[in-house]
């Protein structure tokens, strides 16, 4: 039988060691999907409960009111369980897949909300950089007509009709780029902060519009570097312990800091930030809140939804690296180096 030959999920649980061995991964795989499904039913529920008003599915255990928002709340509440069992059942119908080619995979998922991030920031950054210079120095009147350009100072109108076709823009670039951008968004980021300086020491002309730049980029590309950071073990691991560990004991260490440390703290941010209209990531987005710079750049309510973004693809990157973990503490082939990334 070839390896990549589906097994039948049945024979996948046994009492000899092999089987012993199979089932553990597939426990493993079936852990770390069922977080990814639920972490996507939580994301999905949150944009239908605070921007379609659904109820939420917590409201179909305090008593929804009405016909239909009982209904609607049970739907969201049942979403979580369905959804995690189609998991699991993929799970079992493509046992023949390792951990380790299931990390990659997750990793993917992973670079790829980076990738959009990136690119609707970059986006985004470009259009309204030019908006709020021609606003600010009088020119868009003549270029659109006074109506439209009443409706590109006002946030929501700039938020749904710009930003937004932006993001999506972005979304559908990093399906067809592999590149993450980071260098070019950290170029991008001296490039704006350097105009700022000529701009100001040499013609003696600033505007609010060219900080908010540099801020918006530079945060992106702090936070969402975060992942693919982690992916390549690019964070510093100050531990003079972990340095002389076995390859097994620091699979142990890595799987257990991924899932008490990593994943639980995700979930916090989580569930504190998108837990109501009131939560500190919610609320910034429901009322595109901008800064009170006037004529800045109206761009402060997605950087609120960084630290979500920053959340979920660390989260996706941790159920990666606890699965590479686990497959590292089990001595399977394959493994990535983790000598170089201690400090002692």
């Amino acid at each position: 039988m070839s390896d990549f030959q589906q097994v039948s999920p049945v024979s996948a649980f046994g009492s000899d060691s092999g089987d012993v061995s199979r089932t553990t991964t597939l426990l493993v795989r079936a852990f770390g999907w069922g977080v990814l499904a639920a972490l996507a039913v939580f994301v999905v529920s949150n944009y239908f409960t605070h921007w379609q008003g659904w109820p939420g599915a917590a409201a179909a255990f305090s008593g929804a009111t009405g016909e239909t928002s009982t209904m609607l709340a049970w739907a969201q509440a049942a979403a979580y369980p369905v959804v995690i069992a189609v998991a699991i059942i993929a799970v079992l119908r493509s046992s023949y897949r390792t951990l380790r080619q299931d990390s990659e995979r997750i990793s993917g998922i992973s670079a790829y909300v980076v990738r959009a991030a990136f690119f609707a920031v970059l986006y985004v950054g470009l259009v309204d950089a030019a908006i709020s210079f021609l606003r600010v120095e009088g020119l868009l009147p003549g270029l659109i007509g006074e109506p439209l350009t009443i409706d590109l100072g006002r946030s929501t109108f700039r938020g749904v009709y710009v930003h937004i076709p932006l993001i999506l823009a972005g979304i559908v670039t990093a399906a067809f780029s592999r590149s993450l951008g980071f260098t070019w968004l950290a170029l991008l980021v001296v490039v704006a902060e350097l105009l700022i300086v000529v701009t100001r020491f040499i013609f003696s002309y600033e505007q609010a519009f060219m900080a908010d730049l540099v801020r918006f980029w530079y945060a992106a590309l702090f936070l969402f570097a975060s992942a693919y950071t982690l992916l390549h073990e690019g964070h510093v691991r100050v531990d003079v312990l972990y340095t002389g560990m076995s390859p097994r004991t620091k699979g142990w260490v890595n799987a257990m800091g991924s899932l008490l440390l990593g994943i639980s703290l995700c979930w916090v941010v989580l569930a504190i930030g998108l837990g109501d209209k009131t939560a500190i990531i919610n609320s910034p987005i429901l009322a595109f809140e901008t800064t009170q710079t006037g004529f800045g750049m109206y761009v402060k309510y997605i950087m609120a939804g960084y630290l979500a973004i920053f959340a979920i693809t660390m989260m996706i990157q941790f159920v990666s690296y606890f699965m590479e973990s686990v497959a590292d503490l089990r001595g399977e082939p394959g493994g990535r180096d983790h000598e170089s990334h201690g400090i002692s």
